[in-house]
């Protein structure tokens, strides 16, 4: 019976951590509301992975969320068209889209990126009305990482703004 005790405090020891701990290597994607360019910053903490693409998916974003990339069409008032920072290459992303795709050069451990858009809620009653994304209206959007091997990697946006992809 002791025996059995201490190996449920083990599995108690080993899990509990795992759910509170931050990972040390990451994948990160910072959702950064300003005006009147929003902010996504792509930050790279994982040894031995690279990076050769992004899409983010703002389908299932508790804001109901889009890209407001033009006057007109479903954001409201202020818009801001894509904009690279670093090494980034421009796309155009669609006024209205819920989804971008960027494509970057194995990055890797300790290495930035990041663009600037403009994303708008289309949530009738809105904390700040629709041109501004507030705390969690980002939840739920989703991030996917390519790799140099090929493989694709998912991860949500969380209701601070971020989604990590611990490795």
């Amino acid at each position: 019976m002791l025996k059995l005790q201490y190996f449920a405090l083990a599995v108690a020891a080993l899990c509990a951590p795992a759910a509170h701990a931050e990972c040390k290597q990451a994948l990160t994607v910072k959702f950064i509301e300003s005006a009147p360019k929003d902010r996504f910053d792509i930050i790279h903490t994982a040894t031995g992975v690279f990076v050769t693409g992004l899409r983010i998916d703002l389908k299932g974003s508790a804001g109901n969320l889009v890209f407001d990339t033009a006057a007109g069409g479903q954001g409201v008032e202020v818009f801001q068209p894509f904009e690279p920072q670093g090494e980034m290459q421009r796309i155009d992303v669609a006024d209205g889209a819920d989804q971008l795709e960027v494509r970057l050069n194995n990055m890797s451990k300790g290495q930035r990126a990041g663009f600037t858009i403009d994303v708008d809620d289309r949530q009738i009653r809105s904390d700040l009305g629709q041109i501004r994304v507030t705390g969690g209206e980002m939840a739920g959007a989703r991030v996917f990482f390519s790799f140099a091997d090929g493989t694709v990697m998912e991860t949500r946006f969380d209701a601070d703004n971020r989604a990590k992809l611990c490795t």
